[in-house]
């Protein structure tokens, strides 16, 4: 099951690439696939079906399963399970899927743009329908579900041109996914109660399973049920679902998708019938939805229409039936649903011949196609015939035994057994009545209807632009035909459906339980079919009055309408608070999340009853005291700084100040990574406060001052407190007491904190690197315009000429002129080999002391970070903290040489160096799985060399190396985006101000600031 599983995704994955070879005769191919699957079902009966009807479940007549363990710490597993309802479901999938792919051979044009994609999400929908009724894991079933309703969006939206189609795409994403989040619930709170996520071992242990909490998780179950299959209230989203190409309509909304409801409560429904809410769902709802259907049906006048509503009134049937709880209706449900698939997948293939070939579907247009195209009558009147469960087809033979299964039900249940079977029976003559509403619509020769100026004439007869060749055909010509063979010889599906309905209790265990059979005699049963035969030719032969009597009576409610109103005050108040909270105020949004952040864990302390520890320690030596009034005096006068510049050095002396605390808690790495840290932070605020006003202006200062100090007092407050309760109710012992042995004897490393980042938790680090590159990307692409390669080599083309002379030395003091004459003599020695400010920055933009001491401690900076990176592993350093030095390094580079000198010093994409990094990770953690290991498992080399002595070389350090890559790569695009880009951008500007004769100071590099 999990090869064919994978294999269908697999051919999903590589069809628009065959696409692109032989064009739409693609689905040949797709068809050939899916008729193997449909074969290898059969593979599965004599293992299926018991040799003994009353033999213990076991070996060998047992349910073949197959699990694969994917989250044992949750209970998740990949867990696949094949009995009889998987058996029946998987045949219809394949079955009909086939036959739907043989169809989009002919309804798609050669050269179809979007074709490709198209097959690929149908071919997918159904690996991920068949995944679904395979699965035996809750988890996994929920999966599924949602792919389906995933890929579902994807196909209705087909035609994203239409708006009709992008919004009927969106309505059935919306109501299938509220249902999905619900059903969600349901299955995880049942999971919880049931104490496994199988749904075998569930359904073993329904009987086990009682009380209030397991009624309301089956209840949000059905909840999800309903809406995937359409039942009022949520019906209305799949006549819009008609928006999608005609091969979507015959597999999803006849065969597939909308069965997945179905096949919920059926799954459920051995175990969990007898609940209290599934009754009054399954039956109300289904009634409902079924004459609610099938009323809408008889309005309309598109042909592919009468077809949806009239789907949507057998879903309610279908859901009534399975959902009943009865050995008889197991059957009869079971039965139900496939003839349901044939005629009702046939009938959309014959609606998208039709329109295919006329360019209409309007039943008023439509006239004489029967007499001109018998082949295609011929489908559709069996298939019609099966629809209206007339004999000898297998929709009759199906609801024969719908209706044994309901009357049965009514003569043990009384009255509200009796209201159930009297309205199937009406809704039943309904359905009748819109079938031949169908077939009358589609092919008979009209007359032009009163009123008309030629009221009683013969409309001219509809032309097919092209006749439907043998292929086109094949796909509903054998739906057709199977509901006639079905119907002949009924006794294979007898046989592999009665295990199932084995599961179930019969309603009179006195009376014999029904089965499948064109004729069961002269019995009740057949005379309610009678009456429904009756009844609805009767209508539709009144069709005239009764149209306009339908369309006169008001609309009960339409639920279409209520969804429509219910998301238009959805997007007002949305768009009312986006109002209130979205200001552009940065103020104002950072007041909004420390309010809530301080106003829900106080909250939450109130409530519950916390109380504040009694004791603490305020300090432990006369150093830290000294260094928490540096944090504090920080902190204010990041508070009163009258400039942006001010403000960002005092809070990093904030940061420094904590970093010192750290040290002297003897977390000398925690120490290190967070002075570099701030060190890097400080240079990228000044970069970016280079395009920002120098002093703090805000509209109004003084305006909320008391209010704003009170909360970040708060929450301050909270945050201690929070932290406080949280250490003194520690009932558990620390992970991290483990962390010394582990670190030292798995690890192979004396540095905790490094050992633990590369290789107890490095999962977690491989998260981070990979959350920083995405990061830098997310910078780049706010602040380039151009791609990076692109930007970066025109940051690299030093201008002709010389940069350094864009001012004047007439717009200099004496003094100045003076500087710039010793700076201009300085950039012609010979040996600056490697600093290129003399040649691309401007002279008095230039600090010769900067340069001097670049020159004296850039390369021994390097060294430093390399040796941080290499000795991190026992002593304090690591790839982080080696990164970010030398990424200190190259900070000095730019701020001494500017943008080029950076490209100088690193002629190397960013991208380039973090995707090397990410793959130096990924490396560590892929080889040992080549050698039977676990990923990211560390392994260690130990070498005697004659000189250097005995090493421990750990394959852990390759990963900080990775990391080391990516905190280089991160920084050198910072710099680039904030530094190099918005230097171009100055010098462009100040260009532009100089031809229009202004003599503005463009500042190129930090030099100006200093």
């Amino acid at each position: 099951m999990i090869i064919v599983l994978a294999v269908l995704f697999a051919v999903s994955i590589l069809t628009p690439l065959f696409f692109s070879w032989w064009g739409r005769s693609t689905f040949y191919l797709l068809t050939g696939i899916l008729s193997a699957a449909f074969l290898w079902t059969f593979f599965y009966l004599p293992v299926v079906i018991p040799a003994d009807q009353d033999a213990p479940i076991g070996a060998p007549n047992a349910p073949p399963a197959e699990v694969v363990s994917w989250i044992p710490q949750l209970g998740v597993e990949l867990a696949f399970r094949m009995d009889i309802l998987a058996l029946v479901m998987s045949m219809l999938i394949t079955g009909v899927g086939a036959a739907v792919m043989l169809y989009c051979a002919r309804y798609f044009p050669r050269g179809e743009r979007g074709a490709g994609p198209f097959a690929a999400q149908l071919f997918a929908f159904a690996a991920a329908m068949l995944g679904l009724v395979l699965s035996d894991d809750l988890v996994m079933l929920f999966i599924f579900w949602e792919l389906t309703t995933v890929l579902s969006f994807l196909l209705i939206g087909y035609s994203a041109h239409r708006i009709f189609a992008r919004r009927s795409a969106i309505q059935a994403l919306v109501v299938t996914t509220f249902g999905g989040l619900i059903m969600l619930v349901g299955l995880l709170w049942l999971g919880e109660l049931a104490g496994s996520y199988r749904l075998s071992d569930i359904l073993a242990s329904a009987a086990e399973l009682n009380g209030t909490a397991v009624d309301i998780a089956l209840a949000l179950i059905l909840i999800g049920a309903i809406s995937k299959s359409a039942l009022v209230p949520f019906h209305f989203w799949l006549p819009a679902a008609m928006a999608a190409p005609t091969p979507v309509s015959a597999y999803l909304h006849a065969a597939a998708m909308v069965k997945a409801g179905i096949y919920l409560v059926a799954r459920f429904a051995p175990g969990f019938y007898d609940t209290a809410f599934w009754l009054p769902l399954v039956l109300g709802l289904g009634l409902l939805t079924m004459l609610i259907g099938a009323y809408r049906a008889l309005r309309q006048t598109d042909i592919k229409l009468i077809l949806a509503y009239g789907t949507v009134s057998q879903l309610g049937f279908l859901m009534m039936v399975n959902g009943l709880g009865t050995e008889d209706a197991a059957l009869a449900g079971l039965a139900m649903l496939l003839a349901h698939g044939l005629f009702k997948a046939a009938l959309f293939m014959v609606v998208g011949i039709i329109d295919h070939n006329t360019g209409t579907r309007d039943l008023r247009v439509l006239s004489g196609i029967g007499a001109a195209q018998r082949p295609l009558l011929i489908i559709s009147a069996v298939a019609v015939a099966s629809m209206a469960g007339l004999p000898p087809l297998f929709g009759f033979v199906a609801k024969e035994v719908v209706f044994e299964s309901f009357y049965g039900y009514a003569e043990v249940n009384g009255t509200w057994g009796w209201v159930v079977l009297g309205g199937v029976v009406l809704a039943s003559a309904l359905t009748v009545a819109y079938s031949a509403r169908f077939l009358w619509g589609a092919f008979a020769a009209k007359r032009h209807p009163a009123g008309h100026p030629a009221a009683g004439t013969a409309l001219p007869q509809t032309q097919f632009h092209h006749h439907p060749d043998a292929v086109f055909l094949a796909a509903p010509a054998l739906l057709a035909a199977a509901t006639v063979l079905f119907a002949v010889a009924p006794q294979p599906l007898q046989q592999l459906m009665e295990p199932f309905a084995a599961l179930f209790e019969p309603v009179d265990p006195a009376v014999e339980p029904t089965y499948l059979a064109l004729w069961h005699g002269l019995t009740p049963v057949l005379g309610l079919s009678a009456l429904t035969w009756a009844l609805g030719l009767g209508l539709f032969w009144r069709r005239g009055r009764n149209g306009r009597a339908l369309h006169a009576l008001p609309e009960a409610l339409d639920a279409e309408r209520l969804y429509r109103v219910s998301i238009r005050h959805l997007d007002d108040f949305a768009a009312w608070v986006t109002s209130k909270t979205q200001r552009g105020s940065l103020g104002w949004y950072l007041f909004i999340i420390m309010a809530v952040a301080t106003g829900v864990p106080a909250g939450v302390i109130a409530f519950t009853g916390h109380t504040i520890p009694g004791h603490f320690i305020l300090a432990e030596g006369p150093m830290q005291v000294v260094l928490g009034v540096l944090i504090i005096a920080g902190g204010l006068g990041a508070v009163w700084a009258p400039k942006r510049f001010i403000a960002v050095l005092t809070v990093s002396l904030c940061g420094w100040g904590i970093a010192g605390q750290f040290a002297l808690q003897g977390a000398p790495d925690l120490a290190l990574t967070l002075l570099l840290v701030e060190s890097i932070i400080l240079v990228v605020f000044v970069l970016a406060l280079r395009t920002l006003p120098a002093g703090i202006w805000t509209q109004n200062p003084t305006r909320f001052r008391f209010g704003r100090a009170l909360l970040g007092a708060g929450f301050g407050l909270i945050v201690m407190i929070a932290a406080a309760i949280a250490m003194d109710r520690r009932v558990a012992e620390p992970v991290s007491v483990e962390y010394p042995w582990m670190s030292y004897d798995v690890g192979h490393g004396a540095n905790i904190v490094n050992v633990t980042l590369v290789d107890i938790r490095v999962w977690d680090t491989f998260g981070e690197i990979s959350v920083l590159a995405a990061a830098a990307t997310g910078v780049a692409s706010l602040i380039f315009v151009k791609r990076r390669d692109v930007q970066r080599r025109q940051l690299h083309e030093v201008p002709t000429g010389s940069v350094g002379r864009v001012l004047s030395d007439k717009a200099l003091s004496p003094r100045q002129a003076k500087e710039v004459q010793v700076a201009r003599s300085f950039a012609t020695v010979a040996r600056e080999a490697w600093l290129v400010a003399g040649r691309t920055l401007a002279p008095e933009h230039r600090s010769i002391i900067f340069e001097v001491v670049t020159r004296l401690m850039f390369h021994a900076i390097i060294l430093i970070s390399v040796y941080l990176l290499l000795a991190g592993h026992n002593t304090p350093g690591g790839g982080f903290a080696g990164g970010l030095l030398a990424g200190l390094a190259f900070v000095l580079r730019y701020l001494a040489g500017g943008r080029y000198e950076l490209e100088a010093a690193i002629p190397f994409s960013a991208g380039a160096l973090m995707g090397w990094g990410l793959a130096v990770a990924c490396f560590t953690g892929v080889v040992p799985l080549i050698f039977g290991g676990q990923a990211f498992q560390s392994f260690v080399v130990d070498l005697q060399l004659p000189v250097l002595g005995e090493h421990h070389l750990v394959s852990s350090v390759l990963f900080d190396v990775g990391v080391y890559l990516v905190v280089i790569g991160l920084i050198v695009d910072v710099l680039r985006s904030l530094g190099s880009e918005i230097d171009v951008r100055s010098e462009q500007e100040h260009r532009r101000d100089s031809a229009g004769g202004h003599s503005i100071h463009s500042q190129t590099s930090l030099g100006v600031a200093r």
